[in-house]
C-alpha cells in the first residue's frame, strides 16, 4: 500500500492536539472581556461629552437677537465707509 501526503496528513489530524491549541479559551475570553471594557470606555466618555455640551448650552442662556448691519451702498449716495466720505467728515 503507497502511503501519499494525504495519508500522513490524515494522521497528523488524528493524533494528538496541537500544543498552541492549549489555554486559547482563556485567551479568547480575555480580548472578549478587554473589548467590553474598552466600549464601556467609550460610552462614558461618549455620555461625559454629551453632558459638557448641554451644560454649555444651559451656562449660555438664551442668545441675543443678531445685529443687523446698516446696508452699504457701494457705488450709490450713502457710502459711510468711503474713503471721500470719511476724509471729508475731518472738515
Amino acid at each position: 500500500m503507497m502511503q501519499t501526503d494525504i495519508d500522513m496528513a490524515l494522521r497528523r489530524l488524528s493524533a494528538t492536539d496541537h500544543p498552541g491549541l492549549e489555554g486559547i479559551e482563556d485567551a479568547v475570553m480575555a480580548g472578549v472581556r478587554s473589548r467590553r471594557e474598552t466600549r464601556t470606555g467609550i460610552r462614558m466618555a461618549a455620555f461625559a461629552g454629551v453632558g459638557a455640551v448641554a451644560l454649555g448650552a444651559m451656562a449660555a442662556g438664551p442668545g441675543a437677537p443678531p445685529a443687523s448691519a446698516a446696508p452699504l451702498a457701494p457705488f450709490g449716495l450713502s457710502a459711510p465707509l468711503a474713503p471721500s466720505t470719511l476724509l471729508a467728515a475731518d472738515r
